[in-house]
């Protein structure tokens, strides 16, 4: 069993389907923290409700950037986190945490990136009259949404979408392939060459006009 630490800021839907996939037996890991930079954040009762140790740290505590993610990083360590997983975590993260946990932190993110980065991502979807969006779990840098794809996957947009019907197709797909890149992570499953990810024993993806599947 991996030992995997959580980051969260606000209601933690990714976080519930992790901690479903683990309590299911679907994913073999353990969560050892779950940590918030907001006290009132959904994700902490979650972590409450199922017995997780949880820590919640002020922004206020540690105004610079780095000062924060170093405190953060420190309580992961003392936990034995290999694999930082962001779930609605609304905070850029700086070198610090990087430096920490190189290309062991990931992130999931809801548009297929490189497409549409930041916030409001759904919104800048349908105002550019894409066909398709979906999303997609990648490494953490130090950029915006910027780091290695791990998986992807698509979602058809309708003429008749909004913001809201579209982002909640596009969670059902979030809580879907989330726990498995963790899985595959946590199985070593998973090489680096350059930006390219590679997955061992991974089947070819389907057309994504057949079929919104992951692609990998």
């Amino acid at each position: 069993m991996k030992n995997i630490g959580i980051l969260a800021s606000g209601r933690g839907s990714n976080l519930q389907a992790i901690i479903d996939a683990i309590e299911a037996g679907r994913l073999n890991a353990e969560i050892k923290i779950i940590i918030s930079d907001n006290p009132f954040a959904f994700a902490v009762e979650r972590a409450r409700r199922h017995n997780i140790p949880f820590r919640t740290i002020a922004k206020k505590e540690f105004p610079l950037r780095e000062d924060f993610d170093r405190a953060v990083a420190g309580h992961l360590k003392e936990q034995g986190v290999e694999l930082v997983v962001l779930a609605g975590y609304m905070r850029l993260l700086s070198g610090v945490m990087i430096k920490e946990f190189p290309m062991r932190i990931i992130n999931i993110h809801p548009s297929l990136l490189p497409s549409f980065t930041g916030l409001d991502v759904q919104k800048k979807a349908l105002d550019w009259g894409v066909k398709f969006s979906g999303c997609t779990v990648h490494f953490v840098d130090e950029g915006l949404d910027s780091g290695p794809i791990i998986i992807q996957a698509v979602v058809p947009v309708s003429d008749s979408d909004t913001k809201e019907t579209l982002s909640e197709r596009i969670l059902r797909e979030e809580h879907r392939i989330y726990p498995m890149a963790i899985k595959l992570l946590l199985e070593e499953k998973i090489s680096v060459r350059g930006r390219r990810v590679f997955i061992k024993d991974a089947e070819e993806p389907q057309s994504a006009v057949e079929n919104p599947v992951v692609t990998i």
